[in-house]
């Protein structure tokens, strides 16, 4: 009986620290948005810079480079929340899918350099197309929910065998798109209001020693709802 007893104890504490070795995902709100459910491109941010006549391949380097962009802006911007590993796992990135992104930028160059009229306007193209990726993913008011699932697609990432950016970039682009707008805690409203409180008058000359307002000094009292039974209104 006793041995039972030990090893449901033991049992019990291994399943503990095993669960206390998986970190819980970054909770902003009492209950988070399904971006995952809103894959509807309707409504969504525009994210993926056009390539008219882009090959597949330069449409999936475009995908690639893309979520590179918004992986960098989230580690410039997530830094406030520790737990998203949203700088190291940008990093991680760069480092285990180097040759992927390399051969992405190599792409993209060779596309610009195709429809430019000259080499150097192709670069020009290349930088400013650069450019506008970051300002696409650039955001105040969701902040939290862009940081919660870049997040959670950095740690993907991390996890993902290389060559394979493409696919969790295709797989997960709608998701980060649709994190760009603002939704707020879905139980209460998050959103700041302006709101404007009159102060209590505190000298001695509004109030009676019972600590009752003095009409007569100071005229009506302007938080008093409704008059107590009882009790006068003023001295």
């Amino acid at each position: 009986m006793t041995g039972m007893i030990r090893s449901t104890f033991i049992g019990t504490l291994l399943a503990m620290l095993i669960g206390l070795a998986h970190p819980a995902s970054a909770q902003f709100y009492l209950k988070n948005y399904d971006h995952a459910a809103s894959l509807a491109a309707d409504g969504l941010p525009v994210v993926v810079e056009p390539l008219p006549g882009a090959t597949d391949g330069e449409n999936d380097a475009a995908l690639i480079w893309t979520m590179r962009a918004a992986l960098n802006v989230a580690a410039l911007q997530c830094q406030f929340e520790p737990t998203l590993l949203a700088d190291g796992n940008y990093n991680a990135m760069l480092v285990d899918h180097v040759e992927e992104l390399a051969a992405a930028w190599t792409l993209l160059g060779m596309y610009f350099d195709r429809v430019s009229p000259t080499p150097r306007d192709g670069r020009d193209a290349l930088d400013r197309y650069g450019t506008r990726l970051y300002s696409r993913f650039s955001t105040v008011r969701a902040q939290y929910e862009f940081c919660r699932v870049a997040g959670s697609i950095g740690e993907e990432i991390l996890f993902s065998p290389r060559a394979q950016l493409a696919v969790v970039a295709g797989a997960r682009m709608n998701e980060l798109r649709s994190s760009l707008i603002y939704r707020g805690e879905q139980l209460f409203d998050m959103r700041q209001k302006r709101e404007t409180v009159t102060l209590p008058r505190l000298d001695a000359a509004c109030w009676d020693r019972k600590a009752r307002w003095r009409d007569r000094a100071c005229g009506p009292n302007p938080w008093a709802k409704a008059p107590i039974p009882g009790e006068s209104a003023g001295a």
